[in-house]
Formats: structure tokens, C-alpha cells, sequence
């Protein structure tokens, strides 16, 4: 099959073109100009043709009982001739004109009965291309004006009454023949329209779960490594700043450069993980994410590397803490120390850490102010708004500013229920 014979369209429609009318396939081509007039296919020529030649026949038709009509002049029944020839050759364009045609042939059926079959092929053209409002409209004055005509030209072979009727049921039935073949094409664009929302939405939504996922494994990057590669930092400014320290304190300091980089290695290993089969905490190959119980090991470390920490730990049983609820924790320490070794280097920070099943988990970093102004750090503040993203995603609250004395203060509360 030739790529001239198929049409494609947004939703995935595809089709033999010339199977289908020209103003259906107008509106589902995605390449059609609204102001572009649809070229006929095959199916419209064979269409239009029938309708022409069903019009001619039902003129024919007319056109030998004028004769029967008593007291019709000759010049009146040339004139239906002419008028219904003419008609019949209209039933062309009507669909480009379906309106202007449908009145022209109320207009034209009062003088001329051999055009009653173009009236019937514009009015049925009218009902499929255009809404009810047109329809009503036309199809109303048209019976409106049924029982004038047949009182100026009665019928020669059926009373008055029946004629009449028989007209109003034509006129009827063609509308709704009509507008069934209207509401069928609209159920058609109706559905591709859906599909096509369909179609879009879900990438949306392919699309928002993919930006998710990238932010938290950004957010679980910050978190990580950020501490591991403070720690580096420090050490390497005192290795730099002190080339003359003793060997035990220089090989010591080398020890946790080379842990850090390790422990950052390793978990950097553990998020591109993530990427690869998904959340780390379902993958049974990983490591073993922190949980509250990892917080003593946090404050040592972070002792090991100079800081002055002061850990006031009241949860008598941090094993019997949540997972995802120790986890949390854990980030707020890790980022909120980062932090004050960043922004703060030299003082004390203090952790203190409360809760019980049904109260709740509540953990609080401070640092007083710096002994001396400390140099802005690019990026500042954006692992604060991710721990406060991952805090109220946890069904939690986390806030943090500056202290009246001139330090800073991280708190967080964190739900723990009982059982």
C-alpha cells in the first residue's frame, strides 16, 4: 500500500484515504490548515455523484406530471424545468455552501417542484456538515411553507392532507438521516480527541515521574556526598595549611581522606544503583541505607575531622524507630552538620535528639555565630529545601533559620506512631 492511499492522524488513526469523506479526514490530518478547502476523495466523487443523480431522477419525475397540473401556464412550467436543471447542477457545490444552498432551495422549491430532489440532498448536505441551530432554522421554515405550496400547487394524484404529511415525514426523516451520520463523524473526532489526551497525558505523566526521580536521586546526592566530600575538604586544608605537622597527625589525616573518599565512592555506587534497579531500599544488593542507629557513628566522624559536637541522644530505643523515620533523621543531622562545618567552622554544634512512640520524633541542630565572617558558599539553602521536601513528604515538618544570638538552628518533627 502506497503512502498516498493511507492517512495518519494524531491518536495513532490511520486509514484507507479514500474510504473516508474529505471534511472527516480534514479535521483528523494533522498536516490540514483550518483555512485549507478539503480536495474530494474517491469516496466523496461516487457520493456526490449518486446525490446528482438522484436529484435528476426525482426531477424527471416532477417534470412529467406537469403536465397533470391543472391550470399551470406554459411559461411557469418551462421556468420549474429550467429551475430544477439548474438545482440539480448546484447539488455540486453543496459542500462548500451547504447553508446558502439549503435556503436557496426553500426559496426555489416554491416555483419549481422538479427541484425537489436538490431540496432534499441540501437539506440532508446541511444536517451532516453543520450544527442543529442551521438545521432547526431551515428545516423549520421549509415545513412551515409545505402546506402553502401544496395549497398553490396541489398535487394531481394525492388529497391534500396526505401529501402534506408524506412531505413533513420526508423532510423529518432526511434531517435525522442527517444528523445520525453528524453525531456518528463527531463520535469519531470525539475519540481520536480522547486518545490523543490520552496519549499525551501519560507521557506528562512518564515525564513528572522521571523529573521526581531525578530530583530525588539529586536530593539522596546532596545528602551523601556532600558530607563526605566536606570532610575531604577539611583535611585537605589542613594537609595544605600545615605541610609541617607531625607524621602521626598528617597519616591520621590522610586515614580519613582516604575513608571519605572511599565511603563517598561506595555511595555513589549505591545511587547510580538506584538508577539502575530502582529505589536502593528494595534492592537487595545495596547497601543498607542509615537509619537513627547510624547517628553515633555520625557525631564521631564528624569529631574525627575537628568539629566540636555535643550529641544529647534521649531516644532510649533508636532500633525500635521507623526506618524511613530514622532515615530522615539521619539526613537532617548529616546536612544540618555539613552546614555548620561550612558556615560555621570552629564552633560547637549541638544534636539533640526526643521522641516516643505516638509523640513523635523531634531532632534540633544549633550552632551559635561564627567567631569570625565566614566567605558565602555558591548553592546555599538547597539542601535545606530538599530536606524539608523529604521531611514533609515523610508526613513530618522541618524548619530553620537564624537565632536571636546570631546562630543558626535546624529543627525538624517526624511522625512516629505506636506499634
Amino acid at each position: 500500500m502506497s503512502n498516498d492511499e493511507r492517512t495518519r492522524a494524531p491518536g495513532g488513526f490511520t486509514g484507507r484515504r479514500w474510504l473516508f469523506p474529505s471534511a472527516l479526514i480534514h479535521e483528523l490530518d494533522p498536516d490540514a490548515g483550518s483555512s485549507r478547502r478539503p480536495r474530494r476523495t474517491a469516496r466523496d466523487w461516487a457520493v456526490d455523484f449518486s446525490c446528482f443523480l438522484l436529484a435528476v431522477l426525482i426531477g424527471l419525475a416532477a417534470a412529467q406530471s406537469l403536465p397533470e397540473e391543472t391550470g399551470l401556464p406554459h411559461s411557469l412550467a418551462v421556468l420549474d424545468q429550467v429551475l430544477g436543471a439548474l438545482s440539480c447542477a448546484a447539488v455540486w457545490l453543496r459542500r462548500r455552501w451547504p447553508v446558502g444552498l439549503a435556503v436557496a432551495m426553500i426559496l426555489v422549491g416554491l416555483l419549481s417542484n422538479c427541484s425537489g430532489g436538490a431540496g432534499m440532498v441540501a437539506l440532508f448536505t446541511l444536517a451532516v456538515h453543520r450544527p442543529f441551530r442551521y438545521v432547526a432554522w431551515t428545516g423549520g421554515a421549509g415545513l412551515a411553507l409545505v402546506p402553502l405550496l401544496y395549497w398553490v400547487r396541489p398535487d394531481p394524484d394525492l388529497p391534500y392532507v396526505a401529501v402534506v404529511a408524506f412531505t413533513a415525514l420526508l423532510t423529518v426523516s432526511i434531517t435525522g438521516w442527517g444528523m445520525l451520520v453528524r453525531s456518528k463523524r463527531m463520535l469519531m473526532l470525539s475519540l481520536r480527541d480522547r486518545a490523543h489526551r490520552a496519549e499525551t497525558e501519560a507521557r506528562l505523566r512518564a515525564e513528572q515521574a522521571q523529573r521526581l526521580a531525578r530530583e530525588a536521586i539529586a536530593r539522596e546526592m546532596h545528602d551523601v556526598l556532600a558530607h563526605r566530600l566536606t570532610l575531604l575538604s577539611v583535611h585537605a586544608g589542613a594537609l595544605e595549611f600545615r605541610p609541617d605537622a607531625p607524621r602521626e597527625e598528617i597519616a591520621r589525616a590522610a586515614g580519613v581522606i582516604r575513608e571519605s573518599a572511599h565511603e563517598a565512592l561506595q555511595d555513589l555506587r549505591e545511587i547510580i544503583g538506584v538508577l539502575r534497579a530502582g529505589d536502593a531500599e528494595e534492592s537487595s544488593g545495596g547497601r543498607p541505607q542509615p537509619t537513627l542507629a547510624a547517628l553515633d557513628a555520625l557525631v564521631a566522624e564528624c569529631r574525627e575531622a575537628g568539629m566540636k559536637v555535643t550529641l544529647d541522644h534521649r531516644v532510649a530505643d533508636p532500633a525500635a524507630v521507623p526506618a524511613s523515620v530514622g532515615r530522615t533523621a539521619y539526613r537532617i543531622a548529616q546536612e544540618a552538620l555539613t552546614n555548620a562545618r561550612k558556615h560555621a567552622p570552629g564552633t560547637e554544634v549541638t544534636v539533640r535528639l526526643t521522641g516516643a512512640p505516638g509523640d513523635g520524633l523531634t531532632i534540633t541542630v544549633a550552632n551559635p555565630a561564627p567567631p569570625a565572617e565566614v566567605p558565602p558558599v555558591p548553592g546555599s539553602g538547597q539542601g535545606l529545601i530538599g530536606l524539608t521536601e523529604r521531611a514533609t513528604l515523610a508526613g513530618g515538618r522541618l524548619h530553620h533559620g537564624t537565632r536571636p544570638d546570631g546562630g543558626f538552628e535546624v529543627g525538624g518533627w517526624l511522625p512516629w506512631p505506636r506499634g
